[in-house]
């Protein structure tokens, strides 16, 4: 296992690091299981591990601390809030508020008495960034977080989080938490340059963009993954989006062939080499699916794989871009982009 240093906090964490979003009602995964893979995953040397409180509405950060007793000392863990965990309507967001009683929950759930990086789910345009700053740091320093972080911010928002940090003199996001695989590249015209200016470390989650990049997907074949059973729209081949995933899919494949290695670690490696990328998040639901991306722990693709990869799916290209979380809202929302009358 590789370990690099988490943005510049000091601390060493592994290339791969273990996703809970798994963990309970997501994928179905049982107790046994997620202690299982927890197991597995920290004798094969994966010292981080990311969960959510909404991952089944608690459900993961419960299963987690259970898998975890005894030993957590031995791992850097994460967690996030923000994402609406009931129909009360401030029971979600970045506000002061919430986030203490999101935390205090969360740590009850876990069962331990700090998490290690603390991570806003998702930019809350309701709620300022000197009142979310404000509260991670009042919480850092009573010793509930050791670190604090972002997931999904559009690079515009990473930037001005860390204006307001230093304008208001508060503690800063040292992570972010983007979606980046060989079919997703878009942050790398965006979001990773601006994670390399401050210094962040960068912990990249759908590494194998929804099961697109595991081998189990590809032409002719019918599509079973876990995802698409939740998510059918988003292996509807009528659509072009889709068509074209495949297309590259299809193409990676006979490049992973022709290089001796799987899909999984064609995926993983490329995603771990990027200089901005820290850690990328796996999310098995089986120790057979880890054990299948635990062989791609130590993959480094040279060169020639890199350029290969680069000429299927261009540098910056998002296949899918109507999928992305980090997309501004004026995109999205004609009324934001016209001026009113």
């Amino acid at each position: 296992m590789q370990y690099r240093t988490l943005g510049r906090t000091g601390v060493k964490v592994s290339a791969l690091a273990l996703g809970a979003m798994n963990f309970g009602r997501i994928g179905r995964t049982t107790q046994d299981e997620a202690t299982a893979l927890v197991d597995t995953a920290l004798e094969a040397g994966i010292n981080l591990i990311d969960t959510a409180d909404w991952y089944g509405l608690g459900g993961s950060e419960e299963m987690l601390g259970k898998a975890l007793a005894g030993r957590r000392d031995d791992v850097v863990l994460a967690t996030k809030a923000n994402m609406p965990m009931s129909e009360e309507p401030n029971h979600q967001g970045s506000s002061r508020r919430w986030l203490y009683t999101a935390l205090d929950d969360s740590l009850r759930r876990l069962g331990v008495d700090h998490v290690d990086l603390y991570q806003i789910h998702r930019w809350d345009p309701e709620t300022a960034d000197e009142e979310t700053l404000s509260a991670l740091t009042d919480l850092q320093r009573a010793g509930k977080i050791r670190y604090f972080g972002s997931s999904t911010f559009p690079a515009h928002r990473i930037v001005q989080a860390q204006w307001a940090a230093r304008e208001h003199r508060l503690g800063r996001y040292v992570t972010e938490q983007p979606s980046y695989s060989v079919l997703q590249r878009g942050i790398e015209s965006h979001v990773l340059p601006v994670t390399e200016q401050y210094g962040l470390g960068v912990l990249a989650w759908s590494p194998l963009a929804s099961g697109w990049l595991s081998g189990a997907v590809r032409e002719g074949r019918e599509i079973t993954t876990s995802r698409s059973k939740i998510l059918p729209e988003r292996f509807d081949l009528t659509l072009p989006a889709n068509r074209a995933r495949m297309d590259a899919v299809e193409r990676l494949a006979a490049l992973a062939d022709q290089a001796g290695l799987t899909m999984i670690q064609l995926a993983l490696g490329f995603v771990t080499a990027h200089p901005a990328v820290t850690s990328a998040l796996i999310g098995p639901r089986t120790t057979e699916h880890l054990h299948a991306q635990l062989a791609a722990a130590d993959t480094v693709l040279p060169d020639d794989v890199l350029d290969a990869v680069d000429e299927i799916v261009a540098p910056g290209t998002d296949l899918a871009p109507h999928e992305k979380f980090d997309t501004p809202p004026a995109l999205l929302d004609p009324a934001l982009r016209r001026r009113r009358r």
